[in-house]
């Protein structure tokens, strides 16, 4: 079963005003959506820092702690074990580590998040379809 309490990834995406299609999504799809929104913000955010242009770096890093925030809200830590309890503490270095970046403008920590973010993004999506179609408590 997915580390990931089925009824929050919908709540989230809405919460961050995401793009359509997320009323028909799959609560696996929504996680996915999520990633795909950090990672665009955390990218974006990265062209305004080398651009010096910090009102719309802060505001994409702001939107992309937000959007990893929900995706560690969005774990079941009672029964999705050691993988949910390793995302959630992965999930809150990722945060710190963007909220720093932010602070003192730097792009390797941004590139760090990023590839952390897209592995976890990659082993999501290679999920097998056995355990997303398991039932849920």
């Amino acid at each position: 079963m997915p580390p990931v309490a089925q009824s929050r990834g919908s709540a989230a995406y809405s919460s961050i005003s995401a793009h359509g299609g997320v009323a028909a999504a799959d609560p696996h799809r929504l996680i996915q959506m999520l990633m795909d929104g950090a990672l665009e913000r955390i990218a974006r955010a990265r062209g305004h820092l080398e651009h010096s242009q910090f009102p719309e770096k802060n505001r994409l890093l702001h939107a992309a702690v937000t959007i990893i925030g929900e995706l560690r809200a969005s774990l079941d830590l009672r029964g999705g074990g050691p993988i949910a309890a390793n995302l959630d503490d992965l999930y809150d270095y990722m945060c710190r580590q963007l909220i720093a970046a932010n602070l003192e403008n730097r792009i390797a920590t941004l590139d760090e998040v990023s590839h952390l973010l897209g592995m976890i993004r990659s082993a999501w999506i290679a999920m097998p379809a056995e355990i997303l179609a398991a039932p849920r408590d």
